[in-house]
């Protein structure tokens, strides 16, 4: 049987499922449709996902085995879980595990997306966002201080993985105490540029009430906007919202 043919078939032998917000953008972007079982229900809410609408496309799961188990996975994908009894379980039921760790750089999401390709039997998959990442490091532009600013003030550590895509885009994140903005901080010393998320922007809360201070609206020139949902994995779709952000300032 010819090469091709022999990985054609290694794909098709592939039945996925995730368990994890994170671990379905993956399975999403790299997957071939007919090799997904099954995402999260999470990934199905489109105001926590730009990938809602690929999502529902196939059934979803509640993050049980005794749900999945009827799917006949082979493939099973989680991150981060303190599961390990669910997760030998899982093994037992004929399921090939693989449990990420949290990402803590946007290199290390490419890495993931690597592992997670060739687990699908399509190495090739994560290459053209691994080329998107060595893109942006070839351009990166001038850092200017930038602070991400969510509901009730809060933004983000200075290191990690969300400040490492925020510089990225040209914006430094600067320490702030509990990682958070308060209107104090803000009427005495705001940052240069306020990258403000619009996740769940619509839900009335007190935490969205805070981006609504009249304070703030009158900061609007300096006031940003990014869709929030990717940042909640800060995985591959990120890498299309870094280079939306580039173009958002001008420079």
């Amino acid at each position: 049987m010819p090469a091709s043919a022999l990985a054609l078939a290694a794909e098709a032998a592939v039945r996925a499922a995730s368990l994890n917000l994170c671990t379905d953008e993956y399975l999403l972007l790299l997957a071939r449709p007919e090799q997904i079982v099954s995402v999260s229900h999470l990934s199905r809410d489109p105001l926590e996902t730009t990938l809602a609408g690929a999502a529902r496309r196939f059934p979803s799961n509640d993050g049980t085995l005794e749900g999945l188990a009827r799917r006949r996975p082979t493939l099973l994908l989680t991150m981060g879980s303190s599961g390990g009894d669910r997760l030998r379980i899982a093994g037992r039921l004929g399921m090939r595990v693989l449990d990420l760790p949290f990402p803590s750089s946007p290199q290390q999401v490419v890495d993931q997306a690597r592992t997670v390709a060739r687990a699908l039997g399509r190495p090739g998959a994560a290459e053209p966002y691994a080329a998107a990442l060595a893109r942006l490091r070839a351009t990166q532009p001038r850092l200017v201080e930038g602070a991400l600013l969510g509901q009730a003030g809060q933004s983000i550590s200075p290191d990690g993985l969300s400040a490492e895509w925020l510089r990225l885009a040209g914006y430094a994140q600067p320490a702030l105490p509990g990682n958070r903005l308060t209107l104090e901080r803000i009427a005495t010393k705001p940052p240069r540029w306020l990258i403000e998320s619009n996740y769940r922007r619509g839900q009335q809360s007190r935490g969205a009430a805070f981006l609504a201070h009249p304070l703030l609206r009158r900061l609007n020139s300096r006031i940003l906007r990014t869709d929030g949902r990717p940042w909640t994995c800060g995985g591959l779709p990120m890498l299309a919202e870094v280079a939306r952000l580039r173009h958002a300032q001008p420079r």
